[in-house]
């Protein structure tokens, strides 16, 4: 962080001599940070030394992405949890995992692995699964190449299996998780959709000795689908602002 922050908004290029004076890091020390930063594009090297790299740019952008979703969603989300009285998440894929980027617990609030700004494996858990099964075939065929780690008993640890689920998944927009990434827990999940792009995805989860998923489907998906209807109308509004 020490290095980035020594980057002003003028600064184009830095010399490793003036990095290592704005950050007061040993020679030693700051040439192997610049090199993992350079690996990583946080950083560029160039012929007079370091700017910063492409991959800031592609966070800032993301951030900004999924503060305009959040916008978006959170009332959507509110209602459904005000109605329904259970857990509501949402959810974006970032490689193999879940990122949730809002958790609204319920007067009921089921005991959820997830937190806000954590991550679980999409393979267990609705939200997951509902990403995975309108994810690029790349990704698909990277999960189900295996391992699927068993987080409980239900986890679905068979490729087979979980390819059969996505396939369904995909065709009958919803997704269900049975105990699969903690006991007791149900879920059930509906893609977040800008344009013809599935962008996020929500779910509403509670205990299983009280909580049946299928009877929430509907909720579920016009909630997804409220949200999904607004970031295309903002997106369309932003890209004709003449109109």
């Amino acid at each position: 962080m020490a290095v980035l922050e020594s980057f002003s908004i003028d600064d184009g290029v830095l010399s490793l001599a003036e990095i290592g004076r704005r950050t007061g890091m040993p020679k030693g020390t700051l040439h192997r940070v610049l090199a993992d930063m350079v690996t990583v594009r946080l950083l560029e090297r160039t012929e007079s030394g370091y700017r910063l790299g492409g991959h800031l740019f592609e966070l800032g952008m993301r951030a900004s992405v999924e503060r305009s979703l959040l916008e978006v969603a959170i009332p959507f989300l509110e209602e459904l949890n005000a109605r329904i009285h259970e857990t509501v998440h949402l959810g974006v894929l970032d490689g193999t995992d879940v990122v949730y980027l809002t958790k609204i617990g319920g007067r009921r609030q089921a005991s959820a692995p997830s937190r806000i700004g954590g991550r679980m494996p999409v393979h267990c858990t609705a939200i997951g699964k509902t990403l995975l099964a309108h994810a690029d075939r790349s990704l698909r065929d990277r999960v189900l190449s295996g391992p699927l780690p068993a987080h409980t008993p239900r986890t679905i640890v068979l490729p087979g299996t979980l390819r059969t689920q996505l396939d369904r998944i995909a065709a009958e927009g919803v997704a269900y998780e049975f105990e699969e990434s903690a006991p007791g827990l149900v879920c059930v999940a509906a893609p977040v959709r800008e344009a013809d792009t599935v962008v996020a995805a929500i779910s509403i989860a509670g205990a299983s000795h009280r909580f049946h998923p299928e009877s929430h489907v509907a909720s579920v998906r016009a909630a997804a689908d409220g949200i999904g209807a607004t970031l295309t109308r903002r997106a369309r509004m932003l890209a004709s602002p003449g109109s």
